[in-house]
């Protein structure tokens, strides 16, 4: 089940909060001693999270199907995918949690149907005793406009708003459930990448999109928040999915005269075009007038999306 974006907090209905979590949406299954731990465009990650699969496994139930969300938590106990990204690509051992928040079915038994408070009671006992890394996410409270405000103090990501009695529609995007930003962080899909420049490696900036009527839209270059590793990782990625040529349907373009993003035709021939199915987590200031990304810094690559899906919120 999804979660729509929103502006601002509903005036009416039954709504409870929760914390939005920046990490890896999963959805665990136990079954006997099996555990599968899948993300939501159906990747196998087992094998990632080998700490979870082994708490999901001595839970107390035969059978059981968890929606929930794999983290890493800074210092100051805040959800950080760049965190979980540097895990997966340069090795870090840094602790992981799932912090489940919905319950599917139990023991043979289907939720689906039930009210959202009813799983989450139920969800709420099966995690009572288990202990990390699995940590049951509770409602925070009712007021979204005091939430917010200590969630923006606190500088975590945002607040996921439900409907107390709202059922399980999986894969729908329904308005039961809503998200409230507090930073502006989404999803582009990585089409090719600028050549380096001084003493960097490898490459200076991706270029982004989104897509737009099955077209991909580009959204602006990210030059930041690579670290010397990641760069290498990301080369060696693009490599095997280079193309000849430009996937994005508007460049090089123009706006008011101006090149966009001083992409002109000849420097088209010095950029590098990977074909558009890496996906990617992009932190940004705003969007600009002409559609494109104020300060945006890249934290990482997203398995569990598919590029078809990435969309511009708003």
């Amino acid at each position: 089940m999804k979660a729509k974006l929103v502006a601002k907090p509903p005036a009416t209905g039954d709504w409870i909060y929760e914390l939005k979590f920046d990490g890896i949406r999963l959805i665990g299954i136990k079954r006997d001693e099996k555990v599968s731990l899948l993300s939501r465009n159906q990747n196998e990650l087992t094998e990632r999270f080998p700490e979870i699969v082994e708490a999901i496994k001595i839970l107390p139930v035969r059978e059981c199907v968890i929606d929930g969300e794999v983290v890493a938590l800074d210092e100051e106990g805040r959800s950080s995918f760049q965190l979980l990204q540097a895990r997966e690509m340069e090795g870090r051992r840094s602790p992981v949690y799932f912090y489940a928040f919905d319950l599917l079915q139990i023991d043979g038994k289907n939720l689906l149907s039930l009210p959202l408070e009813a799983r989450k009671s139920v969800l709420e006992k099966l995690c009572a005793g288990s202990g990390d890394p699995i940590r049951y996410s509770g409602a925070i409270g009712g007021d979204a406009e005091q939430l917010l405000g200590e969630v923006k103090r606190r500088g975590l990501e945002g607040i996921i708003g439900k409907q107390r009695n709202s059922v399980y529609e999986p894969g729908r995007r329904s308005g039961a459930w809503i998200k409230l930003k507090c930073v502006s962080e989404q999803e582009f899909v990585i089409g090719g990448y600028t050549p380096p420049q001084g003493s960097r490696k490898y490459f200076g900036a991706i270029l982004v999109g989104y897509y737009e009527n099955k077209k991909l839209v580009f959204a602006g270059k990210v030059g930041t928040g690579f670290t010397a590793k990641s760069l290498s990782m990301l080369y060696k990625k693009f490599q095997k999915e280079a193309r000849g040529d430009c996937p994005f349907v508007d460049l090089p373009s123009k706006q008011n005269g101006q090149w966009v993003q001083d992409i002109t035709p000849s420097m088209m021939r010095k950029m590098r075009w990977v074909n558009p199915v890496f996906v990617c987590e992009i932190k940004f200031a705003e969007w600009t007038r002409d559609k494109k990304l104020r300060a945006p810094v890249f934290l990482g690559l997203r398995e569990d999306k598919a590029p078809g899906e990435v969309v511009r919120e708003s």
